[in-house]
């Protein structure tokens, strides 16, 4: 590592012209990433709503549609309407009325089928149908030119409505996101460094680990928008304590007299080796949500890693590079830090661990028992902001025509007719279903459905199967839904053993029993890959306890909060805050054991080495901490998002009960039970020496 570090310093330009050179593959590769804004095509492929969804998508066309509600339009304009939406690139076909009969026919002399599927009772009903799936670009480009053809009193609803409404308001967002994030990490570092150009330095530092974190994830053929708006807040936050333990050892080693130079190449290899456990048990962290089944996980969790591990390399490489080349411009604008050591508090928790630990035992009680009561929602359409134009449409499907929820039913082309009408009459016997009926159920009594035309006819019957369409009253996610759900799929299952159902509510109703079993392997997977860590870090049985306790408490607290306050959480907040808080301070508790270590070695006392710890930490920890709170409370803030504003705040929030708990907690620990660290720890005060190992034999 020494040759690498003075090959770094002697060749800081060279480092610096290349870093600035592959900014343009990372920039073309981010560019070209696709983004996915469909949480539920995340699922494992082999459920029966995925193999329904491939089916419509497939055989059907249904795959992505979009309800048009229309109040109050002449008959004329709707037509015109009508037309000029089908002229739209990406839209496959707008069905209604018209397709079926001759639409100027009064409405009592239609068939009950055909009054109830596309009347409410001052509206009607036309489906659209796209050419490729919901997230795709053609879709959304469709969607947003439909939304400019809508007259007054129509209204555009449906789940690739809502996709294209998240997509156009993260794009919107994201600049602040990214603005406020900067802006806020700079506050902090302000008044932590003792230079105002530092700062700016650690900002030019982390922008090229960010771009070629976007820019290599093409390799991985898309990512959510969900990664893309909280993969630079977390790298930001995560990954800026790296660069402050560099910029404090390299001016440590001046202070000791050493030349600047020399001073970074020690700093380098230092900061190196004492920042790889931490990043290690931080990418272990990230990659357990690489266990979940629901594959979200693992897009944040690669992602993550890899910025994790990309951070490390930059602040070796890069920074120590840009910190040199501007070392004068530091040395000139030198300030006095804002931000102390905690002289005061550490003194009194060494001097109070047992009451400290009393009360906070006495605290973590509740909170126990809170953060399993946590409420958690899956209806992801209430994260959004409710006058969107998606959010809007759908809404008005439901006051009109009482459809909240789709379900689409794929069942054998060999199912006779009769018995897909006593399927249908079955179906709408159950409670919250407002209507299930097939295109030929909607015929007119002797109608030959030979005659329909091409696209309508595959509506009826397609690759092998033939589709049931049933309307339900209630909202998806919600435990109605799930028991409408397991009703329907009872009856359907006993029509016909392949039977199908998908859909948005059904694709739901698999996300809830995935997710529940991912929270608790993600949960495991992260413990239980810090704790190996750890161990193998200090060599030791009871550290790895302490400092995944310190830091699970932590977790508890923060996930405990919503409980008391009566907030709901988004079910992906609840699984991903475990793992991000676990794994981005656990650092700072691995920071303190190392230097309460490094002051027993030194012969201090296990009272007086807490206090130093505690001392001598605080300033890193207060510093890194605040930073990462800072990075993550102002999306918080802005964002009309609730999925994105609930994980930040979460986050933002972890990251302060993380550094009280390391800063008063851990400490109390470690000197309260420092005797069982020394029997369950190899060497914890340092090799013998030869001559004590002489007069051991």
């Amino acid at each position: 590592m020494e040759r690498i570090a003075g090959g770094i310093v002697r060749h800081r330009k060279l480092v610096l012209v290349l870093a600035v050179l592959l900014l343009i593959p990372a920039l073309l590769g981010a560019a070209a990433t696709r983004i996915n804004y469909d949480i539920l095509t995340y699922l494992p492929p082999e459920l029966d709503s995925m193999l329904g969804e491939q089916a419509l998508e497939k055989d059907f066309n249904l795959a992505s549609t979009g309800m048009v509600t229309v109040e109050g339009m002449p008959l004329g304009e709707l037509l015109t309407m009508k037309a000029q939406m089908e002229e739209v690139e990406g839209v496959e076909q707008v069905f209604w009325l018209s397709d079926l009969i001759d639409p100027a026919t009064p409405r009592e002399m239609l068939p009950q089928g055909i009054q109830q599927a596309m009347y409410g009772e001052n509206a009607t009903l036309m489906l659209v149908r796209f050419s490729e799936p919901s997230a795709s670009k053609s879709t959304m480009d469709a969607v947003a030119e439909l939304k400019g053809l809508l007259k007054e009193h129509s209204f555009l609803g449906g789940m690739s409505v809502i996709l294209q409404d998240t997509k156009a308001l993260v794009d919107k967002e994201m600049p602040l996101y990214i603005l406020c994030a900067v802006g806020a990490s700079l506050l902090v570092l302000f008044l932590a460094m003792e230079s105002t150009l530092v700062p700016v330095l650690f900002m030019l530092g982390l922008i090229f680990p960010i771009l070629y974190n976007f820019g290599t994830n093409y390799f991985l053929g898309q990512i959510s928008y969900i990664t893309q708006a909280l993969s630079t807040v977390l790298q930001l936050g995560v990954t800026m304590d790296f660069s402050i333990f560099l910029l404090h050892r390299y001016e440590e080693e001046k202070q000791r007299g050493a030349p600047k130079e020399q001073a970074m190449e020690k700093a380098i290899v230092n900061t190196f080796s004492s920042i790889t456990a931490s990043s290690l048990t931080t990418i272990a962290g990230f990659l357990a949500l690489c266990t979940m089944r629901l594959t979200l996980g693992r897009d944040i969790g690669i992602v993550m890693a890899k910025g994790v591990a990309l951070g490390v390399l930059c602040t070796i490489t890069i920074l120590p590079s840009l910190i040199l080349t501007f070392d004068r411009a530091v040395e000139k604008h030198r300030h006095r830090a804002v931000i102390p050591q905690l002289k005061r508090v550490s003194q009194f928790v060494s001097r109070h661990p047992g009451p400290i630990l009393a009360v906070f035992l006495i605290i973590m009680v509740p909170f126990t028992l809170a953060q399993s009561k946590t409420s958690v929602y899956y209806t992801l359409f209430d994260s959004l902001p409710q006058d969107l134009t998606g959010i809007v449409g759908t809404n008005k499907l439901k006051e009109d025509f009482g459809m909240t929820t789709s379900h689409f039913i794929l069942v054998d082309k060999d199912m006779s007719q009769e018995d897909l009408k006593a399927l249908c009459k079955d179906l709408e016997g159950l409670e919250g279903i407002t209507q299930a009926a097939s295109v030929s159920g909607l015929l007119p009594a002797g109608f030959d459905a030979g005659m329909l035309p091409e696209d309508i006819a595959q509506l009826a019957q397609s690759g092998g199967r033939k589709l049931i369409l049933a309307n339900s009253a209630y909202k998806s996610g919600t435990d109605e839904l799930t028991a409408q759900l397991t009703e329907m799929d009872r009856l359907v299952k006993a029509a016909d053993p392949t039977g199908v159902i998908t859909g948005e509510g059904a694709m739901t109703k698999d996300l809830i029993e995935i997710a529940d079993i991912d929270f608790a392997h993600v949960n495991v997977t992260s413990i239980a890959a810090v704790f190996l860590i750890i161990l193998l870090t200090f060599r030791s049985a009871s550290i790895p306890v302490l400092l995944v306790a310190s830091i699970e408490s932590a977790i508890f607290i923060n996930m405990g909060i919503p409980y008391f306050t009566g907030n709901q959480l988004p079910f992906i907040a609840s699984i991903v805050i475990g793992t991000v808080q676990l794994g981005a301070t656990v650092d700072y508790a691995i920071l303190m054991a190392t230097r309460f270590r490094e002051e027993r070695r030194r012969g201090l006392s296990p009272k007086d080495a807490a206090q130093a710890a505690c001392q001598y930490c605080s300033q890193s920890i207060l510093s890194s901490g605040l930073t990462f709170f800072a990075a993550t409370v102002g999306v918080a803030a802005i964002s009309r998002m609730e999925l994105l504003k609930s994980i930040c705040l979460l986050i933002s929030r972890g990251a302060l009960i993380s550094m009280f708990v390391i800063i008063v907690i851990l400490p109390c620990l470690l000197q309260l039970l420092d005797p069982l660290i020394r029997r369950t720890t190899l060497h914890w005060l340092g090799r013998p020496s030869a001559i004590e190992r002489k007069e051991t034999v």
